[in-house]
């Protein structure tokens, strides 16, 4: 009786899960959908979800005639750009996580700081910054404000500090210099939480809109974001061509989380983080 119970409460679970992933994903499935409709069905009325005529010309159409190619190097050349902040915020970490010295908790607490302070407030400050250096409409100025974040190095410290130091002083008496145990020893334990950054900077990265379209006044040095916001002012408004031009943007987001998806779930777990 019991397992019958069981069996239908896992059934209403399983039904009721099911249809709330249904409506979430719902507007993702408009959306790829919508982007290789032909015009007259993206504009009908009623709307339909599934297109009577696919075609994938407006897909076409971003690289030919909106250079959206263009916009597509320059957003991986970021993301490849800005995957050399996880480094830096590994090794970050792993100082606050493994070594003592004069003032590590008051250079921690700035860290920690520097998260609570919205990025729109240090977005002046910054820009004249790198236009002094000479760094505006480049992709350096681009990537640099946003190279290294505190939340960064404080997630890599959290799951640094769970790493046995014995291990560490181990390798030191073996003759390991800490570069050395850094790449050998502290990053490969360290890849739960490497995976989360690298998500997380990738998506920062890749969605990166106000600050690229502040830094950056050449048309050639433009990201997809900014690309995307510009369809509707570059021609007649064309609902179809806008989905073709958000499903490009979300689609790798999407494949980048489903293959981390169980190391972001650990990373998260293991750096005390709910």
């Amino acid at each position: 009786m019991r397992s019958v119970r069981s069996r239908g409460l896992t059934a209403v679970i399983g039904a009721v899960l099911s249809l709330g992933a249904l409506m979430t994903a719902f507007p993702f499935l408009w959306m790829v959908f919508a982007s290789v409709k032909p015009r007259p069905e993206s504009v009908a009325y009623p709307p339909r979800l599934l297109p009577r005529q696919p075609t994938p010309e407006y897909f076409a159409q971003l690289f030919a005639e909106l250079d959206f190619g263009r916009y597509l190097v320059n957003t991986v050349a970021i993301v490849l750009i800005s995957m050399a902040g996880v480094v830096l915020m590994a090794m970050a970490g792993y100082g606050f996580a493994k070594f003592r010295f004069r003032g590590r908790r008051l250079m921690f607490f700035l860290v920690l700081v520097t998260i609570m302070i919205p990025s729109q407030v240090t977005m002046i400050p910054g820009y004249l910054v790198l236009n002094g250096m000479g760094l505006t409409n480049t992709l350096i100025g681009i990537v640099l404000p946003t190279l290294v974040s505190g939340f960064g190095i404080f997630l890599f410290r959290q799951f640094m500090t769970t790493i046995p130091t014995e291990m560490i002083e181990a390798a030191r008496i073996d003759g390991a210099g800490e570069a050395r145990i850094l790449w050998w020893i502290v990053l490969p334990l360290s890849r739960p939480v490497l995976a989360v950054q690298v998500v997380l900077t990738f998506i920062g990265s890749w969605n990166s809109f106000l600050w690229p379209l502040v830094i950056a006044n050449d048309e050639r040095l433009y990201t997809l974001t900014v690309g995307v916001s510009l369809l509707n002012r570059q021609i007649a408004t064309n609902p179809s061509l806008q989905m073709a031009g958000s499903t490009l943007m979300v689609i790798p987001i999407l494949i980048v989380f489903v293959v981390f998806q169980r190391h972001i779930v650990r990373g998260l777990t293991l750096s005390g983080l709910k």
